[in-house]
């Protein structure tokens, strides 16, 4: 069982957008370049996330992607199923069909897995995952910055990191 890249992606780009939605609509160029996704993916995976009422997008200049509730009521669960994203620890796909068209033994061992980490996707939203980047952000800003130096020739740079 893996969550693919089509979920974490997805994630990804909502965490992104949730940082910056309070400045109006955002690109998914935009996010395509701080987060190293590629722009026809993102489109793709904005697509459904639309459909699903998850996010809205605005036309024209200016345009882009906004939230289309607020953050507390998006699940990282309804992100991921939104893109059409399976987390499935069964072989069957559920199905109940794993061992010669019946359960396998451990069938409910896995299905019961898939109900937790449902759950637990469903319990953790947009608002908690923006909250804690939020607060690492602050976190690195506040850290004091090692200072390095770097000779080059006869030359000394000063470099903050």
């Amino acid at each position: 069982m893996r969550l693919t890249t089509k979920g974490r992606f997805a994630v990804t780009a909502m965490i992104d957008l949730g940082l910056r939605h309070q400045r109006g609509p955002i690109t998914l160029a935009g996010i395509s370049e701080r987060q190293r996704i590629s722009l026809s993916y993102l489109e793709q995976l904005f697509g459904r996330l639309r459909r699903q009422g998850i996010v809205d997008s605005v036309r024209g200049p200016g345009g882009g992607y906004t939230l289309a509730r607020p953050m507390g009521e998006i699940s990282v669960a309804a992100i991921i199923r939104a893109v059409d994203e399976p987390i499935d620890a069964t072989q069957c796909g559920g199905l109940g069909n794993c061992h010669d068209d019946r359960e396998c033994m451990t069938h409910e061992l896995w299905t019961s897995l898939n109900t937790r980490i449902y759950d637990y996707l469903d319990s953790v939203s947009l608002g908690d995952l923006v909250t804690k980047q939020l607060a690492k952000q602050a976190e690195e800003d506040a850290a004091p910055r090692k200072e390095t130096r770097r000779v080059i020739g006869s030359a000394e740079i000063k470099a903050a990191f």
